[in-house]
């Protein structure tokens, strides 16, 4: 089997995630699962884990949850970050500008460049395309939109001058504040979007969906734990249910009836 805490794990995160599958995978193998991977899994696209039949846990995006995934995989849980623009187990987007940029509102942004991670992100496609949707005219707004791969090189997209806005996941917002802390003298938040459920875990192998929650439990209640889990920004786990990642295919359905299906 394999896993993988891919969505925020840049490299300077690499060992808190890495004791963090450790602690998980150490009480699942207590409860006598076997095969349970000994290392996350970093050498295959995120799509690919997945979407993998012998996927025991990995983090997703709620779009492509919602979008394609289907069936195939469980939510397993839902995790809660203590981060600006999060509330229990929902959570927003930065629509992030340059720090000198004149703008007051979204509608300054008319006819610039926005910059997404990806045109199947929720935070940094759907909920900007939702944000713009009741100001765009014959199913336009920006005068450009660049894919640059991934949230944090939106931003420097955006201090490069080569875009003007993005939508940044607000755990990902913090996880680069707390890195480099001299980022918000470069940008700035003009404001934030709607709220959706953050970025669940989830198994493609249904019958261990007890004892993974059971082992989430018991990591997040373990204090020696405590410097891992805040390096991360995790705050805790809750299991909200599938059905409230209805609210991303909400907000593409208002985008779309709204005459605005792509980003543009």
């Amino acid at each position: 089997m394999i896993a993988s805490l891919g969505m925020y794990d840049p490299r300077w995160l690499h060992h808190a995630n890495n004791t963090l599958w450790r602690a998980i995978a150490a009480r699942l193998r207590a409860m006598g699962i076997a095969q349970v991977p000994d290392h996350l899994t970093r050498d295959r696209s995120l799509d690919t884990i997945w979407s993998a039949r012998d996927c025991l846990l990995a983090q997703t995006c709620g779009y492509p949850l919602t979008t394609r995934l289907g069936d195939a995989v469980t939510v397993v849980a839902t995790p809660i970050y203590h981060a600006e623009g999060c509330d229990g187990a929902w959570h927003r987007s930065a629509l992030v500008v340059r720090d000198d940029d004149p703008a007051t509102d979204l509608a300054d942004l008319a006819g610039r460049t926005a910059a997404i991670n990806a045109p199947d992100s929720n935070t940094g496609m759907n909920l900007l395309r939702a944000a713009v949707a009741p100001l765009a005219q014959a199913g336009r707004f920006f005068g450009n939109v660049i894919e640059t791969g991934g949230h944090a090189r939106s931003v420097y997209a955006i201090i490069a001058g080569r875009a003007d806005i993005a939508a940044i996941d607000a755990v990902t917002l913090a996880l680069l504040r707390d890195r480099y802390p001299a980022i918000d003298r470069r940008i700035r938040v003009l404001g934030w979007t709607a709220a959706t459920p953050g970025l669940p875990l989830i198994t493609g192998v249904r019958h261990h969906v007890t004892a993974l929650r059971t082992a989430l439990g018991e990591v997040m209640a373990d204090a020696a734990l405590a410097p891992t889990l805040g390096a991360l920004r995790i705050a805790g786990m809750t299991v909200i249910g599938r059905s409230a990642y209805d609210a991303v295919s909400a907000l593409e359905n208002d985008a779309i009836d709204a005459g605005y299906p792509v980003l543009a």
